[in-house]
């Protein structure tokens, strides 16, 4: 089913806000709270809402250093990328891993303590990943702007 006007607010409001009662959503939207609530319902239905989770602190968690890993692989073959996959999930302090067009096949995201760490998860789990051929890691200075909502 595609997306109307309401559905649209009701995504962009819960985005920023997924802990808001229905009573306050429904004022936001303009509905009734129980027409409200059925549209929620069925947005997670659909999977239009993958879920709903609380976004951590990582200064706070004592990971404020991120750190983009650039990693290209020694081929292609379905089983190496496979192998990397599912070794690349394994790693706690990787948050995101995207398979890539361009000069890089992979793209990681990786939050540590500082460089001495980031040396540690380095040496312990990304130089064992499998048919790792390069590495290139670049440290962010500042983050300058992150979200996690997307347009709708």
């Amino acid at each position: 089913m595609e997306l109307d006007a309401t559905d649209r607010r009701i995504l962009t409001v819960l985005q920023k806000e997924g802990r808001i009662t229905n009573a306050e959503l429904s004022e936001r939207v303009n509905l009734s709270p129980s027409a409200c609530h059925r549209r929620v319902q069925r947005l997670e239905a659909e999977g239009w809402i993958a879920g709903y989770v609380a976004l951590l602190d990582a200064r706070r968690l004592g990971r404020p250093t991120t750190v983009f890993v650039e990693i290209t692989l020694q081929g292609q073959a379905d089983e190496l990328l496979d192998a990397f996959e599912r070794a690349v999930q394994r790693v706690p302090d990787i948050l995101e891993c995207h398979l890539m067009a361009g000069t890089a096949d992979y793209l990681l995201k990786v939050v540590a303590q500082d460089t001495e760490d980031f040396a540690r998860i380095h040496r312990q789990h990304l130089a064992r990943l499998p048919g790792v051929q390069t590495m290139h890691s670049s440290f962010a200075l500042r983050t300058v702007f992150k979200t996690t909502a997307l347009p709708v």
